[in-house]
């Protein structure tokens, strides 16, 4: 009889044992599928347009940094164009780098650039670098090592822990350079071999990342700042990383950021007030495009008032086709009300822009869907120059010829399978 009340114990405590895992696992995934803060729907009235200096006083005034002018910003298309003007700065960099992104693998690009932070930090530079977790799982470990050794400082954006696995869907996808305080780089490109070359094939990339010069780089270098002193508690301040800054060109500029843990909405409402003020035209480059209702709704009032709407997405080449079908399931509302959308057929298409009026150009890491807007930390660079943006309208221009277009037609008439998969994709969007 005794054996058998033992046997029941301890039945009993696997089976409790058991249930407590199931029920913390069930707690940890739920946790980490979190969508962000409360979601709040915005009212937000018509009242300019973005020739109205109202309006850049506005994007100022609610996304933080101040709109300043004196800069320089210059566009460097794909890999053959980026790397090389990342890695000279970097070269050439006398006091300081502070470097964040969200996508470092392995490869020989990646091996470039640890040498080149290696033998920086081996000068004497103060070297920083921020990897999300989740991002770099695929970096060489050996490339950490030859930093680290050096001295150069690297940490990983919220490694995850058994008692904080929720906060690894909160990750740093924001891409941010910034070489002795003085010259800063954001834009869409991670460190990896997609991102090389010249976007000729589908094993290379289109992707635009930007070079900033002028007093504005400050307010990116306040934006990597932010990031690292939450991870490290470290306040680094001082000439080595905000020295004072001289005019660079004509430009007027800001960076700012967004971060569930402090203004998650504020990517969203820097878009959703741009297309309210709209007058014009719309250009839009987006990697994963997938708009919540109400970002449908505020595109859709701009094109009954007249402005032209042309939007650029990936096409069948794609790095996830579930973002891919979830985007194709939101476009009817659009479509049915004018908006033109194509698809990029040459490569993966991983640009992140939108100009605006052919005044604003926005441009940096954010993408156009909830996880960028709600649960990722994110970067953005805001160009209010008219020069600036005719040169982007040009980018796009190009990139639309090698882009197909969509019909509603066509849209409306797709296979019921892939109407099928677009409802599923759709049911984890807060996710995408």
């Amino acid at each position: 009889m005794g054996s058998r009340t033992m046997i029941k114990k301890k039945r009993l405590l696997r089976t409790i044992l058991i249930t407590s895992f199931a029920a913390l696992a069930v707690v940890l995934l739920a946790a980490n599928f979190t969508s962000g803060e409360k979601h709040v729907n915005q009212e937000l009235p018509r009242l300019y347009s973005t020739a109205d200096p109202q309006y850049q006083r506005a994007m100022g005034a609610l996304l933080g940094p101040a709109v300043v002018g004196g800069n320089r910003v210059q566009e460097l298309l794909n890999g053959d164009q980026i790397f090389p003007a990342m890695l000279s700065a970097i070269r050439g960099a006398k006091h300081s780098i502070t470097f964040e992104t969200y996508i470092y693998w392995s490869g020989d690009i990646g091996r470039e650039f640890a040498d080149a932070l290696t033998e920086r930090a081996k000068a004497g530079v103060k070297v920083h670098v921020l990897l999300d977790w989740v991002g770099s799982a695929k970096i060489d470990n050996a490339f950490l090592e030859k930093m680290e050794t050096a001295g150069v400082e690297v940490r990983k954006f919220h490694k995850p822990h058994w008692y904080n696995w929720g906060r690894m869907n909160n990750r740093t996808h924001r891409k941010l350079l910034v070489v002795d305080g003085k010259t800063g780089f954001t834009g869409g490109v991670g460190i990896a071999p997609q991102w090389t070359g010249a976007g000729q094939d589908a094993e290379h990339w289109r992707d635009s990342h930007f070079k900033l010069e002028g007093p504005a780089v400050s307010q990116m270098q306040a934006v990597f700042m932010d990031n690292w002193l939450k991870v490290t508690g470290q306040v680094m301040h001082g000439e080595t990383y905000f020295p004072a800054l001289q005019p660079a060109g004509n430009s007027r500029a800001q960076v700012f950021s967004s971060s569930p843990s402090g203004g998650s909405e504020s990517m969203q409402l820097m878009y959703h007030l741009s297309i309210t003020a709209a007058e014009r035209s719309i250009d839009l480059s987006s990697a994963y495009f997938v708009p919540d209702d109400l970002t449908s709704s505020i595109i859709t009032d701009a094109l009954k008032r007249g402005v032209k709407v042309r939007i650029i997405t990936p096409g069948e080449i794609i790095d996830t086709d579930t973002v891919r079908a979830a985007s194709r399931g939101t476009w009817g509302p659009l479509l049915r009300a004018g908006a033109e959308i194509y698809e990029y057929q040459p490569t993966m298409y991983h640009v992140k822009a939108m100009v605006v009026d052919k005044l604003l150009v926005s441009v940096g890491s954010t993408n156009f869907d909830n996880r960028s807007f709600r649960l990722n930390d994110e970067a953005n660079l805001n160009v209010f120059d008219p020069a600036f943006a005719e040169r982007q309208s040009k980018v796009f221009e190009d990139d639309l010829r090698k882009s197909r277009q969509v019909t509603l037609e066509e849209w409306t008439d797709r296979p019921l399978k892939e109407k099928l998969m677009e409802r599923l994709a759709l049911l984890i969007g807060s996710q995408l």
